[in-house]
């Protein structure tokens, strides 16, 4: 989502004769859009703030002006204290907010003296005050829902962005053919909580991510469609289906369960129990023979004890996962996990990590190694490190690497699979 609201502000600062630099000592303007899910990337912030004060009173002794400015979920969190611990930052909007973005900085290249905070909740949906947008590349995100009502213990995004709003359906598909226009051949919708996806039709009537995806089928030019992230509890059949009869829809599927423990799932508040996921995934496996599971995982949660953590092995053990994320619990400040009894000591956080990680890694490597002999087309996104190297990635969001012109940048290509490693494939052009 960070990324796709980043890519937003962007196209916003372009039409404002602003183009982007590599340079942070060339910038007249320095933003940073920032994630409040961990710790670690709030922290974060902060000293990325500091070195780019530096770097702007080094660019004052040479007689230029810049403008820093910050976006995102750390700023709706942490509003008061980016203002005291930051108070060179010249303006800081909310998630919801950065549709005002040209306004701010062009008040600020006036010269008006502001220091500008803005981080409310608007009754108008972002999305009808932003400009429109062109496609980044071949790959484009797409978002078609923001905030969540799940309320998870562990989790600020309710508070950050807020309740679940759908934008209409009429709304993304004609956003979804402005990017096939503009060169997307694929398309990520984005939510989230993507699969509580609600949205009117032009005539008014609500609409599940099902009938949407079906849709943006029909698009000419969308040949690869993903979405992003999907909450289990929201995973209908209507849904699945649409992995067994859509075949623009790859056949890799985000799920996070976060603990394989139903006591922890429960003080997780989530909505499902092990139980109820593992049915989940039959039916898409049933559905699709073919797909490909990725995840999320938490460990270290308040109370999680050896068992708890052992059953989340166990579930690892009998989806193995093609691709996962999984992270120690942080304390989010403000959610009701950060305040319960029995936090587990960082030490045993940090093993049980290490256990988990080793054991997700060994079922990716060994699926990357099947694709060994396969054919598969890929999406070459990028450049790679060598000259006549492009990178790309398979239907099954793996990192490709493969000797090619970039004339097939940005283009579906049949590539053999020479090569494998954990992280990612090398391969040749057919």
């Amino acid at each position: 989502m960070n990324v796709y609201d980043s890519n937003r502000m962007a196209n916003m600062l372009d039409q404002m004769g602003l183009t982007a630099t590599n340079r942070q000592k060339d910038a007249d303007v320095v933003i940073f859009n920032t994630c409040h899910i961990r710790e670690k990337a709030a922290e974060k912030v902060f000293s990325d703030l500091g070195r780019a004060y530096q770097l702007k009173l080094e660019r004052a002794e040479e007689g230029k002006d810049t403008i820093i400015g910050v976006t995102g979920c750390v700023v709706q969190a942490e509003d008061k204290q980016i203002l005291k611990r930051a108070p060179y930052v010249d303006f800081a909007l909310g998630p919801l907010r950065y549709f005002r973005l040209k306004e701010v900085v062009q008040e600020i290249f006036n010269k008006r003296e502001m220091q500008l905070l803005d981080t409310e909740f608007s009754a108008i949906s972002k999305f009808d005050l932003l400009p429109e947008n062109k496609a980044e590349g071949g790959c484009s995100f797409l978002a078609i829902q923001e905030g969540c009502n799940n309320f998870c213990t562990y989790c600020v995004v309710p508070y950050t962005r807020g309740i679940e709003m759908s934008r209409p359906v009429e709304d993304i598909l004609k956003e979804a053919r402005r990017l096939a226009d503009t060169g997307s051949v694929e398309l990520n919708l984005l939510g989230q909580n993507v699969n509580s996806y609600h949205g009117e039709d032009i005539n008014g009537k609500e609409r599940n991510l099902a009938y949407l995806l079906n849709k943006v089928a029909e698009i000419d030019g969308i040949k690869r469609i993903r979405y992003t992230t999907s909450y289990p509890a929201d995973v209908d059949d209507d849904l699945i289906a649409c992995h067994k009869n859509l075949k623009k829809l790859m056949p890799y599927l985000h799920l996070p369960i976060q603990s394989g423990s139903d006591d922890v799932l429960k003080r997780m508040n989530r909505r499902h129990t092990k139980g109820d996921y593992l049915r989940v995934i039959e039916k898409l496996k049933t559905a699709n023979p073919d797909i490909g599971m990725s995840s999320d995982f938490i460990v270290g949660f308040p109370g999680e004890t050896d068992d708890d953590f052992k059953q989340t092995l166990d579930v690892v053990n009998e989806v193995k996962y093609i691709q996962a994320f999984s992270f120690k619990y942080s304390k989010r400040p403000g959610t009701p996990a950060a305040v319960m009894e029995n936090q587990i000591e960082e030490k045993v956080k940090k093993e049980r990590l290490q256990i988990l990680q080793d054991l997700l890694f060994d079922y990716q490597t060994k699926f990357n190694l099947s694709s060994i002999g396969k054919v598969m087309p890929v999406l070459f996104e990028g450049k790679g490190r060598h000259a006549r190297q492009l990178t790309g990635r398979t239907p099954y969001m793996q990192n490709l690497y493969a000797e090619a012109d970039n004339s097939l940048l940005n283009k579906i290509v049949n590539v053999r699979i020479t090569g494998a490693s954990t992280n990612s494939l090398s391969g040749e052009v057919i």
